[in-house]
């Protein structure tokens, strides 16, 4: 039977296992007049009105592992628990009452992350392994740890339907996707990565939910608003009429995963459509429920933000968000330019010019304000003075390779030299890089866009695919348009499950990423991850030079695009070694066991040789400091 009482509660809702037996069940839901409890193989009990919409009790014969439902003013349909912690069957199965005191964690003495040093991983549990699941991918955290990872980003695992996606598409925001294992496997993988020293950092989407087994407005339509258009459905109402339940929610969720699964910090999906006018911000209230959950253990909070808004990054004091980092996508751009010389779509304002890099380099964004012509209307702010390990940088995503058409990955898109040196790049700058799962071993696999929908449902997400793809002029006026894959075909998804073996196929690839971010690690002026004693010259139409001072001795990175340049003259100054001993020779792209054709020194007597589609490391011939 149900009965009032205190309750020992952590968060709003949901169902919490109570330290005196049975299961304490809260729910709010405004819209109803009764809410009753039904659990499998049990009668249906009652819970008692609390008012402002909420419904609670305590039932005593409830326990870890029960499974239930709820039923709304009487009603035929029994309703999953929208603040379920797993859902077995799937987001329309019932919910299960899950305890988590009963997992033994063994990271006590785990310190949390710090952005400094960071090297962001992105995973897709369902694609890293062919198994895709939570025990699978404990199985190769030690080669992320030796490569030399630091933070793993896990893309969505909030419960979604069908047996496969992305996870954009949750509708169980504190329920772990069954798909992958159970909340247990979740927390056994964190605690295995925090005993390799590896952070893990996991998606939120906050700015909607999926459109198949979202029950919220059953219980509140509250949770939706109309005043704002959502790219992908109703937008949540954060600052409306009885908004302060539906806030809760969200900021809830945040301290969930980081108290009840350890996690070390969340990447806020798109946060431009999470809206909200009052203050303060959503965001900041979800980003200040991180750092007090987290407590002593350091946290990171990164977020994707497409019109680059400073403010995501600001101090709450300044007038900002309090998020550690953004997505730069301008770098991202700008590299596809230069790698593969196309220019469409959302890549037309960008030249991929040697000018962009040097400048990418040194603050972060390319758009601090400008008009920005694919949009019709200015774009980014001034992120002048702030650090740049605030600016994550990567060349490839979730999303960047999904919108290649085939799914293809970079280095199927541009040449083994081009893309050994714009890695170089990316990993050597001041930025916080990131990396896609397998691009450290030039992965063949491609990485499509799938979701397991049916019906119309399917045709819908099939043709706005269809629609969105249609940006890229190669892709709508071309037979390649007939052959975009199906994101509801199951074998769309199974293709994209990586193949580790080839890390031994590949191992040059593997050799590369492996000792630059040994270089950015170990060496003192990399390491430093500082910009304001950077700077950068153009020398060429594809090539520049990039200079660190410090009193740690200067390092010098050559990027050549292009063909082997010499230089005789060579008045830039930059190239000027600190002494007459000159520079001595610290890195290649070109180095055989990465797959290259070799190196000579670049400074010779008539010149510098800078080698065609390569990047070089120079450091000074004497007092080296690395």
């Amino acid at each position: 039977m149900a009965r009032r009482g205190s309750a020992a509660r952590r968060l709003p809702q949901g169902a919490e296992v109570q330290p005196g037996g049975g299961v304490h069940f809260r729910i709010w839901a405004p819209d109803r007049s009764r809410v009753a409890l039904r659990l499998e193989y049990g009668a249906e009990l009652p819970l008692n009105p609390e008012g402002d919409g909420f419904f609670a009790a305590l039932v005593p014969e409830a326990k870890p592992g029960s499974r239930y439902k709820y039923c709304l003013d009487g009603g035929d349909y029994l309703y999953p628990d929208p603040m379920s912690r797993f859902q077995p069957d799937g987001p329309h199965g019932p919910s299960q009452v899950v305890d988590p005191a009963s997992f033994q964690w063994t990271d006590h003495g785990w310190e949390g992350v710090r952005r400094e040093g960071m090297v962001l991983y992105e995973m897709h549990v369902g694609t890293f392994t062919p198994e895709g699941t939570w025990d699978a991918a404990i199985g190769r955290l030690e080669e992320l740890r030796d490569l030399g990872v630091t933070c793993l980003e896990v893309m969505p695992v909030a419960d979604f339907a069908g047996s496969f996606g992305w996870g954009y598409d949750g509708v169980n925001l504190f329920a772990p996707t069954r798909l992958y294992g159970s909340p247990d496997d979740f927390r056994r993988f964190v605690d295995r990565a925090h005993g390799l020293g590896l952070g893990v950092i996991l998606d939120v989407v906050y700015n909607h939910f999926g459109p198949d087994g979202n029950y919220l407005s059953q219980f509140a339509k509250s949770y939706f608003s109309d005043r704002y258009e959502n790219e992908w459905g109703d937008a949540l109402n954060f600052d409306g009429p009885d908004s302060g339940p539906v806030r809760d929610y969200m900021v809830s969720n945040a301290r969930y995963w980081v108290e009840e699964f350890h996690l070390d910090g969340l990447r806020l999906d798109a946060t431009q459509q999470i809206f909200d006018a009052s203050t303060p911000h959503i965001i900041a209230e979800v980003a200040a429920a991180v750092r007090e959950a987290g407590g002593e253990r350091g946290t990171f909070i990164v977020g994707e933000n497409e019109p680059q808004e400073l403010r995501q990054v600001l101090p709450r004091d300044q007038g900002g968000h309090g998020l550690d980092a953004l997505w730069n996508d301008d770098l991202h751009h700008t590299a596809i330019v230069a790698l593969t010389g196309r220019r469409e779509a959302y890549y037309k304002d960008y030249r991929g010019s040697p000018q962009e890099f040097v400048s990418a380099a040194k603050y972060g964004f390319l758009y601090t304000g400008q008009h920005y012509v694919w949009q019709g209307k200015r774009r980014g702010s001034n992120i002048f003075g702030q650090p740049q390990a605030a600016m994550v940088s990567f060349l490839q995503n979730h999303d960047q390779v999904a919108n290649s058409a085939r799914g293809w990955r970079i280095d199927r898109l541009t040449g083994p030299g081009q893309l050994r040196a714009m890695t170089a790049y990316m990993l050597l700058i001041p930025a916080t890089p990131m990396l896609f799962q397998g691009q450290e071993f030039r992965a063949s696999t491609p990485f499509h866009y799938f979701a397991d929908h049916s019906g119309d449902l399917a045709k819908a997400v099939r043709r706005g695919r269809r629609e969105f793809l249609n940006q890229f002029q190669s892709i709508a006026h071309s037979e390649v348009k007939e052959e975009l894959c199906d994101p509801a075909d199951r074998q769309t998804f199974e293709a994209c499950k990586l193949d580790h073996g080839e890390r031994e196929t590949n191992a040059e690839w593997l050799a590369l990423h492996h000792d630059l971010l040994a270089l950015r690690r170990e060496d003192p002026v990399f390491r430093r991850q500082d910009a304001s004693v950077l700077d950068g010259s153009v020398l060429a139409p594809e090539c520049f030079v990039l200079r660190w001072f410090g009193p740690e001795g200067d390092r010098v990175l050559l990027v050549n695009l292009g063909p082997d340049l010499h230089l005789s003259p060579a008045p830039e100054p930059l190239l000027g070694a600190p002494t007459r001993a000159g520079w001595c020779h610290c890195w290649s792209s070109e180095d055989p066991r990465y797959g290259g054709l070799g190196y000579s020194p670049v400074e010779q007597e008539d010149g510098w040789h800078i080698p065609g589609r390569a990047a070089v490391v120079l450091v000074p011939a004497e007092g080296q400091g690395a």
